[in-house]
């Protein structure tokens, strides 16, 4: 099981870390949600949490809960700018469907 991270999705987690002045890396999750039924949640770790599976690219470190490791096995997370919106992007290959906002998605 895997997380990928690209380089540019990589920039801007440092560079929030960097802001935030204390850190270890962040934490990639799904909770129920939304009209499709699952979200992604990102937060900040300050402590490790030995459950976690860690994946490091680019310098980042990235932390998944097993229990959301399931579905978002093979996901990479990339940093992606389009006109004057940008953000955080997530290629989930398990993903089935989403709703109409793209809030949240289906597996």
């Amino acid at each position: 099981m895997a997380i990928s991270v690209s380089e540019a999705a990589a920039t801007h987690v440092a560079s929030q870390l960097s802001s935030r002045g204390k850190g270890l890396g962040i934490r990639l999750g799904v909770k129920t949600s939304g009209c499709s039924g699952m979200a992604y949640v990102l937060e900040f770790v300050d402590q490790e949490d030995p459950q976690d599976e860690l994946f490091e690219a680019h310098g980042v470190k990235i932390y998944v809960d097993p229990k959301s490791l399931v579905y978002l096995d093979g996901t990479e997370l990339d940093f992606v700018k389009e006109g004057l919106n940008e953000g955080l992007q997530f290629r989930n290959p398990n993903v089935a469907g989403e709703c109409g906002c793209g809030e949240s998605f289906t597996v």
